[in-house]
Order: C-alpha cells, then sequence, then structure tokens
C-alpha cells in the first residue's frame, strides 16, 4: 500500500463515486430513507426516547450501518464526521475538539460520555476516552447520539459543550454468534473479536463479547527540543523504533428481561511512548501510559398508572486506573491515578397532565478513591502519593411543554452540590416551532459547568520533583450557550440544517504560573467568547445511496482577542455510502477539510484534506462479511498541534494505510 500510487487511489475513489442512480443496485442491508433516520429516536438528551425534531438541540445520530459503511476503527473517527468535530492525537490519546473549543491535551473533560447512559468520564482527570483506550469494541454500538451544547440541566458536570451517548446492541439483533479478525498494514495492527448474542425462549436478552488487538506501530523520526540542555547525556533528536506500540483487551456483557437491564463494560489498554511524554527521556525503551476501565449498571424501567408515569431508578459503578511509566535522570517513576465511584439516579416521567411530559431526579455519586501517586522505582524517599475523596448528588426537573400544535417549549433546571466547589445551578429553555410540517424551528439556551477535577486542583510535587503546586481555590468552569436551529426538509429525500450558536465560557481552567513559587499551577483564567454557523445537508436515494455533508464555521478567542491553540476556523465533511451495482459490494467514500490551527507556540499548522474509502460485501458466503478499508487515501502529510507535556511542538499523523477485516456470522 505504501507504493500505490496517488493515480491509482483517485481512480478507485472516483469508481466508488460515479455513476448514474439508475444504474445502482438497491441494498436493505446499509441504506435507510431520510425518513426512517428522522425517526431514530435520542435518549441521551433528556434521559428518555424522544423524535429528533422534538430534542432541544441539533442533535446527530450515527447508526450502526454508517459504522459498517466507513469502517470507522475508533469512536473519535466517527464523531470526526459530525459538523463542527475535530480530533487531535499525540501518539498517546486521542483527543475531541468541538465547536472551535480543543485545547492541547485536554482529556476531552468538557464533553460528557456515556454508554447506554452511564457515565464512562472518571473522576481523577475527567477523561472520557474516545480511542483505542475507549472500553467497547465498535462493533458493539447499535448508534452514536451527539447532542451538542451545554447539557448540565440533565447531566450536571462535564457537559459543557455536548454528552455522547452511545447504545450498545441488543442480544437479539446479533442473534448467534460472530466472529471478527482484521488486520492493517500500516502499523501492523491486529484485531480479533468473539461476540455471542440470543434471546433466549424465557424472554432474556443476553450479549456477551470480548476483544483484543495488539499493534507494533511505525518508527517515526522525533524532536526533543532541549532535552540536551536537562541532561547532557539526553538526545535532542532520533528514530524511536520500536516504541509506538499498543495492545490492549475488551469485555462486554448485557442481559435485559422486562423491566430489567444489566450492562458491563471492561477495557485495558497499553500504549507505548515514543514522544516521551511529560518531558520524559527521550529515545527511552519501556516508557508506557495504560488505562484499564471499568462501568457497570442495573437499571429498573417500567410504566404505570396507565403508562402516564414511568419510573426509572439505577445503581451504577465505576473503576479506572491510569499507570504511566516514565524515565527522569535514567531512574524509573510510576505515576498513577486511581479512580473509584458508585452511586444512585431516580427518575419519574410523568405524562399525566395533558400537554406535558415533565421529568423529575435525582443523582448522588460517591467518589471512594481519586489518588494520584508518583513513584520513584529506585528511591522511594522521592514518592508522592495524593490520596483524595469526594462526592455530588444533583436534582433536576425538566418541562416539555406542548404550547399548541405547532409550538411546544422545554424548562429544564438542575441543582449540583459537590464536595469541591458547593452549589451549581444549570437551566435550559428551548422553544420549538414546527412551522410547517417539513420545517423545524428552534431558539435554545442552556448553561452547563464543571469543577476543576483531583489532578487541576490537587496534583503538587513540591519536594520531589518541583514542577506543579496544588490549588484548593480552583473554581468552576462555566459556559452559556445560545442557538438557532433550522431544519428543513425538501420532499422526502433531502433535509438541509442551519445552526447558528453563540457561546462564552467563563473562569476557564489553565496552566499557568504560581507566583509565589514560580511553579505550574492550574489557575482560572479569562473568559472565551464563540460565534459559529454549522450548515449540513442530508441526501437519500432509493436505489440505497445516501450522502451527507457539513460545513462549519466558527470564531473563537478570549476576551482580550487572542486566539485559541487548536481551534480550526474551518471544517468541511462529505460522506457519501451506497451500494456498487452488480457486484455485491458496498462502499463508503469520506473527505474531510480542517483548516489551519494554532500550536501552544503561537505558530500555524497548515490545512488538510483527509480522504477515506471503505468497500465491503455480505455476498461472497453465507455468513461472511469482507471489508477493506483504506485510509489516508492520497497519503496526505498533516500533523496536529502538541501540548504542554510534550517536548514536540507538533505531532505528525500516520500516512496511507489498509485494512482488511473479516465477520463470521452463525
Amino acid at each position: 500500500m505504501k507504493r500505490l500510487s496517488p493515480r491509482l487511489t483517485l481512480i478507485s475513489l472516483l469508481l466508488a463515486t460515479a455513476g448514474a442512480p439508475a444504474a445502482w443496485a438497491k441494498t436493505d442491508l446499509t441504506a435507510l430513507s431520510l425518513e426512517q433516520l428522522l425517526e431514530v429516536t435520542i435518549v441521551g438528551a433528556s434521559k428518555y426516547a424522544q423524535k429528533q425534531d422534538e430534542v432541544a438541540a441539533a442533535a446527530v445520530v450515527i447508526t450502526r450501518n454508517e459504522i459498517k459503511a466507513f469502517g470507522w476503527r475508533t469512536l473519535d473517527e466517527a464523531l470526526a464526521s459530525l459538523p463542527g468535530i475535530h480530533t487531535s492525537y499525540d501518539r498517546q490519546y486521542s483527543y475531541i475538539g468541538t465547536r472551535g473549543f480543543g485545547l492541547p491535551g485536554d482529556f476531552n473533560t468538557r464533553i460528557l460520555l456515556t454508554i447506554n447512559g452511564n457515565r464512562v468520564n472518571d473522576v481523577v482527570y475527567d477523561g472520557a476516552a474516545s480511542g483505542r483506550d475507549f472500553p467497547l469494541d465498535m462493533d458493539l454500538i447499535e448508534r452514536i447520539e451527539y447532542i451538542p451544547g451545554p447539557g448540565g440541566a440533565v447531566y450536571g458536570q462535564n457537559a459543557l459543550f455536548g454528552v455522547v451517548n452511545v447504545v450498545t446492541r441488543k442480544g437479539a439483533g446479533v442473534n448467534g454468534t460472530e466472529l471478527g479478525l482484521a488486520y492493517q498494514d500500516l502499523n501492523s495492527v491486529r484485531d480479533g473479536r468473539f461476540t455471542w448474542g440470543k434471546k433466549l425462549d424465557n424472554g432474556l436478552d443476553v450479549l456477551v463479547s470480548t476483544s483484543g488487538h495488539r499493534s507494533r506501530g511505525e518508527d517515526h523520526f522525533y524532536e526533543f527540543p532541549g532535552a540536551s540542555d536537562v541532561d547532557p547525556l539526553w538526545r535532542d533528536s532520533g528514530v524511536a523504533s520500536g516504541m509506538n506500540g499498543t495492545k490492549g483487551q475488551q469485555l462486554f456483557a448485557s442481559f435485559a428481561r422486562g423491566p430489567w437491564f444489566f450492562d458491563f463494560a471492561y477495557g485495558d489498554n497499553r500504549k507505548d511512548d515514543p514522544t516521551a511524554q511529560y518531558f520524559s527521556k527521550p529515545l527511552e525503551p519501556g516508557q508506557y501510559q495504560r488505562d484499564k476501565t471499568l462501568q457497570t449498571q442495573l437499571q429498573y424501567q417500567d410504566s404505570f398508572a396507565g403508562d402516564t408515569l414511568q419510573l426509572t431508578g439505577r445503581l451504577f459503578l465505576g473503576r479506572q486506573r491510569y499507570t504511566g511509566l516514565f524515565y527522569y535522570a535514567d531512574s524509573p517513576y510510576l505515576a498513577t491515578g486511581s479512580s473509584d465511584w458508585q452511586g444512585a439516579e431516580l427518575r419519574l416521567l410523568s405524562t399525566r397532565w395533558a400537554g406535558h411530559k415533565l421529568m423529575l431526579g435525582l443523582e448522588l455519586q460517591e467518589n471512594t478513591r481519586r489518588d494520584q501517586t508518583n513513584l520513584s522505582l529506585v528511591d522511594s524517599a522521592n514518592n508522592l502519593v495524593i490520596p483524595g475523596t469526594g462526592w455530588r448528588a444533583g436534582m433536576f426537573v425538566q418541562d416539555e411543554w406542548a404550547l399548541n400544535n405547532s409550538l411546544s417549549a422545554t424548562l429544564g433546571l438542575r441543582f449540583d452540590r459537590n464536595s469541591v466547589t458547593g452549589n451549581t445551578l444549570s437551566p435550559r429553555a428551548a422553544l420549538i416551532w414546527l412551522a410547517a410540517p417539513s420545517t423545524t424551528m428552534k431558539a435554545l439556551y442552556g448553561r452547563s459547568h464543571r469543577a476543576p477535577n483531583a489532578y487541576e486542583r490537587d496534583y503538587a510535587d513540591v519536594g520531589t520533583s518541583d514542577t506543579q503546586v496544588a490549588n484548593p481555590g480552583l473554581g468552576n468552569e462555566t459556559i452559556d450557550t445560545l442557538e438557532l436551529v433550522l431544519d428543513q426538509r425538501l420532499g422526502k429525500d433531502l433535509g438541509l440544517r442551519g445552526s447558528l450558536y453563540r457561546w462564552n465560557m467563563r473562569d476557564l481552567v489553565v496552566l499557568g504560573v504560581d507566583p509565589g513559587s514560580g511553579l505550574s499551577q492550574y489557575q482560572n483564567g479569562g473568559d472565551v467568547e464563540a460565534t459559529g454557523i454549522e450548515l449540513s445537508a442530508n441526501k437519500t436515494w432509493d436505489w440505497g445511496g445516501r450522502l451527507r455533508g457539513s460545513l462549519s464555521h466558527q470564531d473563537v478567542a478570549y476576551k482580550g482577542g487572542s486566539r485559541l491553540d487548536n481551534s480550526p476556523q474551518l471544517l468541511g465533511k462529505l460522506n457519501f455510502s451506497g451500494p456498487l451495482a452488480g457486484t455485491g459490494l458496498r462502499f463508503g467514500a469520506e473527505l474531510q477539510y480542517t483548516s489551519k490551527r494554532q500550536t501552544i507556540d503561537g505558530t500555524d499548522l497548515d490545512a488538510y484534506w483527509l480522504a477515506n474509502l471503505h468497500l465491503s460485501t455480505d455476498k461472497w458466503a453465507r455468513g461472511l462479511e469482507v471489508s477493506l478499508g483504506l485510509y489516508n487515501l492520497f497519503n496526505q502529510r498533516y500533523a496536529h498541534p502538541g501540548s504542554d507535556i510534550n517536548w514536540q511542538n507538533s505531532i505528525l499523523q500516520d500516512g496511507r494505510s489498509a485494512r482488511l477485516k473479516a465477520i463470521y456470522h452463525f
């Protein structure tokens, strides 16, 4: 694949996308009509099922069929196809930027990520795993719900820029056994999966799955500016040979019967460190970062009083273990972050009063462990141990009020209290007007907050490494967002959307300098303001084709006028999928444009285009599905900004690669 010429890849793309509609064959496997797509309900916006035109947000759904059609390998790849989202990768973790905000090194702390409504964000770093460290195989996802804008009125902590709710497949949908194998040439990535699912005669729906992955990774040349000034024996540049590997495994199980539902997700991912993060020793073999995540929930949901009252109760538990091995002055140090949390949630949804859908909720979470350590494996006198606990509680109410046949209002308010910053109110208001059967207009307002996480507030290594001091007085970040949304359908197969928004963030938590010690310290910095517009289109054809595209323009700056790092002003997305006539093949062609981004030293990285092509078929043998994915089709050379924990100002990304995948169902 490395020798594949640009001319040949261009011909492949044209063959996949050109041709008259009459020449295509209809498929019932990957295509949904626009009407069917709009009927796909969203649960993540209000914690109960709503149609998309009822949601108080410009919500988008990615279906399992789309994941299959485009061959997305990780959650962040799927989300990158949506309006206003850009991603970054620093050879350790994947990061999601939303509506122009994506500070380098932010662990997705300002997006709330859930699996079947259960929070994934941990309690030490507030991190939301979106790459290989996400504890769920992509083949187990039924749909991904993305609800942009503040979700604090329903969820509280972390939902500043949006909520991503991943809904898993059911055993009845699998109805048997699936075996999956995949190999990708670049990085020598190998994946394997075993899944069994069934709905038993007694009504119990069961799904169990285990998967694993391993890759050697490419050898890249890296620069480490100033490393020799720290230690004369350290190298300022070189090739990180055999230091870019990844390995991990995932386990998922779910059981459902009647009103009861239980799920369990576990992930373990280790990534070798070629970039020497946290300014550790460059080109030192054996450095790595590892994340183990466990989360589970037991949920009961049933209706009473003639189906006018729905009761939902759930118990949840989460565990996250971060481990990083780094070398300083030729001595190994083991950094850890340990999160344990558990809690309960109770919700009542009433439709007893005509025109009202009233929800009341209570959520309690106890963080029994949020410990941080930095342990010297040579001299225990240099060990750093920072224990911590905490809690949070929230009460929320929301009324979806039908004012008349064409006008409805959504009013919501959540009161949160936590052990770190005290009390916070998060309101929501929306007015939704069905101006015509094919026209919907939404006026939206919301506020959300994020309390500083344990790493930002409590981490201090004075007396050991002398790099950072704690800030127990660190306060909340708060965001207010105003948005206007217009959804217009033209005929039965074309949908258009326009979103105009303005958001303002106050007291942004950034890494600054403590005036007393001169060491690094997280502080509440300046305010950030943004205005943006998102235009998108969704077109389907009777022959099974679908085109989804968007254009986003976003102006984001500090209140004083200076630009934000890693904030592209223009994003373009184009996704086209459908069947190839007479071949039994299906294709998914993807094109993305990202404008220039500012790095932490103030320079700009070049804009770039990315093209991907995915071909698949289930016609060659009964129960067998085979696919070929071509990523970065034209071998575009591009980079993402580094962060304040990197030696590098920018991180070069992968070139062209091919992935062959087979799934056998029986």
